[in-house]
């Protein structure tokens, strides 16, 4: 019994003089937190904020009444979309895009980093980046008003050449249901891969040539020193990315897949985004929309804290 007093009161001295030094170290370095203050004060605002507004989705809400004068409907809304003859279709529609975006989309850029790495000269090295990383720049209206053009039945380039081929050539690649999820797949890796290729290429400047030196020496070639010097290295960036990634599978945009959805294509290209986006905005059901979207959150919030419990269990690296 006296042993554990003096634990405790041991743990206690200990956490007292932790936060003594946290004070002090605070103190001396207070400038750096003051830079900090518009950071807080912006996701204050913006980000925790508006979250008040979440209580609708429990509502009968009506903008003349307030959020508060608005009438308690308990779960009302949320079993409304889950009894909707749409639901498990939307559903489908969101997991399969966002789990095909991931599981083509997330190597990529970590290969053009690798590659990239490797190259010696500087200038070719700096070319590449640049123009890997420049389509990321185009906007979203742009890049699908390219797809329509590209893959045009009367006049797009891709018709032309497969009709060059021997194929048909009249092809309505943006109005067929099983072309919709590989053309937005595909266009948004090419889009998205060098930018989120930066992140690697950081992590890969820091790797010890020493390590690649040593490797070297053991007549390893260049395949097996990215396999077991660069890899490992950027091991804990390449987890981190992926559990944001898988804690977002959910969250498709909506601004992609609405420019690029039609009568034809809507069984497919149908998600949760665009259904709260026509739902709320165009059909002003406030309620109904906050719901599906409230829903949406806490599904991606439980399979960030899985996955990233996963991720520290099997390999000790985790967001927190």
């Amino acid at each position: 019994m006296s042993n554990s007093i003096a634990v405790c009161t041991n743990n206690k001295k200990l956490q007292k003089r932790d936060s003594g030094k946290t004070w002090k170290l605070m103190k001396q370095n207070w400038v750096l937190y003051v830079f900090l203050i518009p950071a807080v004060v912006y996701i204050a605002t913006f980000m925790y904020g508006p979250m008040y507004g979440l209580v609708i989705a429990f509502k009968d809400f009506v903008p003349a009444k307030g959020i508060m004068g608005s009438s308690w409907a308990g779960m009302k809304w949320f079993k409304m979309f889950f009894e909707t003859p749409r639901f498990w279709q939307i559903l489908k529609n969101t997991l399969v895009l966002s789990l095909y975006s991931l599981a083509v989309g997330f190597p990529f850029p970590i290969i053009l980093a690798l590659v990239i790495n490797d190259i010696r000269a500087s200038k070719m090295k700096k070319f590449c980046h640049t123009v890997t990383y420049m389509p990321y720049f185009i906007s979203t209206v742009v890049l699908v008003g390219m797809l329509s053009v590209f893959f045009s039945p009367d006049s797009g380039f891709v018709n032309t050449l497969l009709a060059k081929l021997g194929g048909s050539g009249t092809t309505f690649f943006m109005g067929e249901e099983k072309y919709f999820r590989h053309m937005y797949v595909w266009s948004g890796i090419w889009q998205s891969m060098g930018w989120n290729s930066v992140i690697y290429i950081a992590a890969l400047s820091g790797v010890d040539q020493q390590l690649h030196e040593a490797a070297m020496i053991d007549g390893a070639n260049r395949f097996q020193r990215v396999l077991h010097v660069d890899l490992p290295t950027i091991l804990p960036t390449i987890i981190i990315l992926l559990i944001m990634n898988c804690g977002s599978i959910l969250n498709v945009g909506y601004e992609k897949v609405y420019l690029m959805q039609n009568d034809l294509n809507s069984s497919v290209s149908e998600i949760i985004s665009t259904y709260v986006y026509k739902i709320g905005l165009q059909q002003q059901r406030y309620s109904y929309s906050t719901a599906i979207g409230l829903f949406n959150n806490v599904i991606n919030f439980g399979l960030l804290v899985t996955v990233n419990k996963i991720a520290k269990k099997l390999s000790g690296t985790g967001l927190w």
